[in-house]
């Protein structure tokens, strides 16, 4: 078990490979759905292709601070636009960020030593056919000298709701929760109902999923087995969603309720969304915080 102090230097690179190597897998399944001749309204588009970049974080003074990779594919067939974006950051903590998380973690000596470090990946995907679910899934390591923290979760946020894709999608976050213990996946489907909530709007962005926020069960082992299992478990939950809507046929009305529905994502998104809080007052890359924004959005 790895201790809450000290620089954890084995663990931050286990975890940071671990994001690395979901954002490969998912890249790939990606591409590869763009590439299947399946029927529908956008079969005769070209296929998408991700393009990649290197995103940077500079510090205060200039010096190095991490960064990552930025995949983003635009106009495809089967994703309209779509990021897998990986991170890899590292440096002192503004004092905005300190008090954060001295209220958040109850890390009352911040200001005594406030660097940190942190690494994740994180997807959006908005979708072509209106039929097709978008959908958000994120996990997340941070770390100061205080201890170590996961996150993360993904939802499910579709335009055109079916009640078996809502059931599917949770049914698989279930069964990958389960072997962590009974009580995770109803505590975390809470969790997320409460977090991807638009107040101003009084509804949900989507039909939920699963999230959790600041864990350290004090067994580092542990905790990144369960952060894995919520990574590997999005592709089996999504996937079919799109293989089974994309061949349906869709309308402008439909078309029109997609756009008025990114609005609610793009609203969430700016106002509440706290990793786009943190990656704006870090410094991160902008484009690479708010890749998650719809490529076209309505408001009514």
């Amino acid at each position: 078990m790895a201790e809450n102090t000290g620089e954890m230097r084995q663990e931050k690179a286990r975890a940071a490979a671990w994001f690395r190597e979901l954002r490969d897998q998912i890249v790939a399944s990606f591409e590869a759905l763009e590439d299947s001749h399946a029927e529908g309204p956008f079969a005769d588009m070209a296929a998408g292709r991700f393009e990649v970049s290197t995103t940077t974080r500079s510090a205060d003074d200039g010096s190095d601070a991490g960064g990552g990779l930025m995949s983003v594919m635009r106009g495809g067939r089967v994703f309209e636009k779509v990021g897998v974006n990986i991170s890899e950051v590292y440096g002192i903590l503004g004092e905005r960020a300190q008090n954060a998380m001295a209220a958040r973690k109850g890390l009352p000596g911040m200001k005594d030593d406030p660097r940190f470090w942190a690494s994740g990946i994180s997807l959006v995907a908005h979708m072509r056919n209106p039929h097709v679910p978008a959908v958000h899934m994120n996990t997340r390591m941070f770390w100061t000298p205080h201890g170590w923290w996961f996150g993360g979760g993904s939802d499910l946020n579709p335009c055109i709701e079916y009640a078996e894709d809502t059931a599917h999608f949770h049914g698989v976050q279930q069964a990958h929760l389960d072997p962590h213990g009974a009580d995770l996946y109803p505590r975390l489907k809470a969790w997320a109902d409460e977090y991807f909530y638009i107040p101003h709007r009084g509804r949900a962005r989507g039909v939920g999923g699963i999230f959790l926020d600041d864990h350290n069960s004090g067994d580092w082992d542990a905790d990144f087995a369960l952060i894995q299992d919520i990574g590997r478990a999005f592709l089996p939950a999504f996937v079919p969603l799109v293989e089974k809507r994309r061949p349906l046929s869709c309308n402008e009305a439909d078309k029109d309720a997609q756009l008025i529905h990114r609005g609610l994502y793009a609203e969430y998104n700016l106002v509440y969304d706290r990793g786009t809080k943190f990656g704006l007052e870090t410094g991160h890359d902008a484009n690479a915080v708010l890749m998650s924004l719809p490529p076209l959005a309505k408001w009514v």
